[in-house]
């Protein structure tokens, strides 16, 4: 038994023996793996500490490098900093400095500036294990200075072509909008033309070199004249012939017919033949009902006409395949008020009517036969009176009756015809004067006249369309006082250039006045501004420039840049190579950006000499853009 418990224990005490051994095999390598990761963690931290002084060490070199000059850093590539003479240079390629490897490479930023690059410092080791120690940061130039040109003398110093400089706002460059005077600053420096007998002139329309006059509003005038326009400096008006028998309440003029809206319950259309003498009656409309017509409108072969009686607002449209004898109607539209005004462009029909829940409707008239309403909107509480639309029927400006309450001048956007239009762009008042008509020159400009008030021919900048406004600025008058009152206007933009504005008015033996627009001399839809060279002196980087420009609907304005080197250190004389973004020039900036680094033929950047060229262009006759200033930002 005893025998038997001393090999017991000898056996347990093997067991004991067995498992401290394998825990001994277990934890001797990993406690020598822990003394050996403890000794190179240590080596590895003294390592990285050491690279990132060096990292820390190039950084700085770099910056002493670029203090001394931007070429210093200015080709892209890799170096490495070292000491020559008492200060630091960068020398090419990367070196290696008590086992470390260190590197400098300077590259270009996005988008490309020349007077911006991206640094990145590496330093790298290969014992105990590969590691890296990296830095990136951007560098510019120390020196960045600016050259602006804002004022009409800056502008006017530049080549201009189809184009204008201007100074309503401190000095611009805008299209060459047509007239040698000034819209903001009308005169009545035109002789008027006395319309026949002691009738008030009531509705007028205008070709070049012809205004269409209606002067029945009493049983004093004649119901229409015809008024022929020289093409001299200054126009003379000369009444040619006129015809008579009711009273005029609208009136569309053409090439050889004059159509009128009448109060004739038989013929509310009367079409006149202006190629006989004396003027005899082509035509006629008499549309249904024992009413008058209040405006007419013709666009090809269709007339347009708004028509009322006690019981019945509407819209009809007739056959004008010929304008001799009884002309049929096509179709027609129920109007929510009374009629005051029709304006076709393109497929569409803009009617102002004297409801006041909606002022202004739009017709389809892309078939005739079946005009149907597809917009309205209302603007306010009054009466509509007038409405004219831009010529591609994106714009529409309307005015309603005067209130001193509430506004009665309003930009409408047209270009997308919903069932209710959406609320006005922008809308003023016309200040007590209570208004008949209005119409949109060249410039940027709208012309509302009337009676009433202090100026009864009132010019609204429409250059913010949120914000329009009597263009009173430098001091100009923004309008005319005629104590009579005015009763219609139209305008004329000449096929020379000559811009006019024609209106009729109370006074009995000068009813016809004439007004030129202006500036522009020579209207242009498109034109190019090249500015003055600038001379920075000295080698430059162009960095960028910002321009800003106003755009009315329908117009741009975009740019491109040259940089070319002196000769004889002068910059007179040379040949500029004008480049857009790509550096060619194919293309062309639409906003201010950055210039273009890399030079293409005959294009130099950097550059001692400097110049860019500024693409003015409108899809409207009326809307102008215009460049109010710019800014080039470079380093020398």
């Amino acid at each position: 038994m005893e025998r038997l418990r001393r090999y017991n224990n000898q056996g347990q005490l093997l067991v004991e023996l067995l498992v401290a051994l394998a825990m001994m095999a277990i934890l001797i390598p990993a406690v020598t793996a822990g003394f050996i990761a403890s000794r190179q963690g240590k080596a590895q931290e003294r390592q990285r500490l050491e690279a990132t002084a060096l990292a820390r060490e190039a950084g700085e070199a770099v910056r002493v490098v670029r203090d001394a000059g931007w070429s210093n850093v200015a080709t892209n590539g890799t170096y490495h900093p070292e000491i020559t003479g008492a200060t630091w240079t960068l020398a090419s390629g990367s070196a290696t400095i008590h086992g470390y490897t260190q590197s400098v490479t300077i590259g270009d930023v996005s988008p490309p500036d020349p007077s911006k690059k991206l640094i990145t410092v590496t330093v790298s080791w290969g014992t105990p294990i590969n590691s890296t120690v990296t830095n990136s940061f951007y560098m510019t130039r120390l020196t960045n200075l600016s050259w602006v040109q804002t004022t009409q003398a800056d502008f006017d110093a530049g080549m201009k072509t189809d184009v204008v400089t201007t100074n309503v706002n401190g000095g611009e460059v805008t299209l060459g909008a047509g007239g040698k005077g000034d819209w903001c600053a009308p005169t009545l420096s035109i002789a008027a033309v006395d319309l026949p007998k002691q009738g008030i002139a009531n509705a007028i329309s205008a070709i070049q070199g012809t205004v269409f006059a209606g002067t029945g509003e009493n049983a004093s005038g004649v119901s229409y004249a015809t008024v022929a326009i020289s093409d001299t400096d200054p126009p003379i008006g000369t009444v040619s012939a006129t015809y008579d028998g009711f009273k005029t309440n609208g009136i569309f003029g053409e090439q050889n017919y004059a159509y009128l809206a009448t109060d004739n319950n038989f013929k509310e259309i009367e079409i006149i033949n202006l190629t006989t003498n004396p003027y005899a009656e082509a035509g006629y409309f008499d549309a249904p009902g024992k009413g008058n017509g209040n405006s007419v409108y013709v666009s090809g072969n269709v007339g347009y006409m708004m028509y009322n009686d006690p019981h019945n607002d509407t819209f009809y449209t007739f056959d004008l395949t010929s304008r001799l004898n009884s002309r049929t109607k096509l179709g027609e539209a129920t109007l929510p008020g009374t009629g005051k005004r029709v304006v076709v462009v393109g497929n569409y029909a803009y009617v102002a009517t004297t409801s006041t829940s909606e002022q202004m409707d739009i017709f389809d008239v892309s078939n005739p036969a079946s005009p149907s309403k597809v917009s309205k909107i209302k603007v306010n509480n009054q009466a509509g009176v007038d409405v004219f639309v831009d010529s591609t029927g994106t714009r529409a400006y309307l005015i309603t009756a005067y209130s001193g309450s509430e506004n009665n001048f309003f930009i409408i956007d047209t270009s997308t015809k919903s069932e209710i239009l959406a609320s006005p762009i922008g809308s003023t008042t016309t200040n007590g004067m209570s208004p008949k008509g209005v119409t949109v020159v060249p410039g940027n400009k709208a012309i509302v006249v009337g009676t009433g008030g202090s100026l009864q021919y009132q010019v609204f900048d429409l250059t913010d369309e949120t914000q329009p406004g009597l263009c009173t600025s430098h001091g100009r008058s923004g309008g005319l006082a005629i104590a009579t009152g005015v009763n219609g206007v139209a305008s004329i933009l000449e096929s020379d250039g000559d811009a006019y504005s024609y209106i009729i008015t109370g006074d009995a033996s000068t009813e016809l006045k004439i007004i030129e627009g202006g500036p522009g001399g020579k209207y242009a839809n498109s034109g190019t501004f090249e500015s003055s060279t600038f001379d920075a002196t000295s080698s430059a980087a162009f960095n960028r420039f910002v321009a800003n420009a106003i755009l009315p609907n329908n117009t741009t304005v975009q740019y491109q840049v040259s940089g070319a080197d002196p000769v004889n250190n002068s910059c007179a004389g040379l040949t500029f190579t004008y480049v857009g973004p790509d550096g060619t020039g194919n293309t062309k900036f639409s906003t201010g950006s950055a210039i273009p680094l890399s030079p293409g033929p005959g294009y130099v950047n950097p550059a001692q000499c400097f110049r860019y060229k500024a693409f003015l262009s409108t899809n409207d006759t009326f809307s102008e853009p215009i460049l109010t200033d710019i800014t080039v930002n470079y380093s020398p």
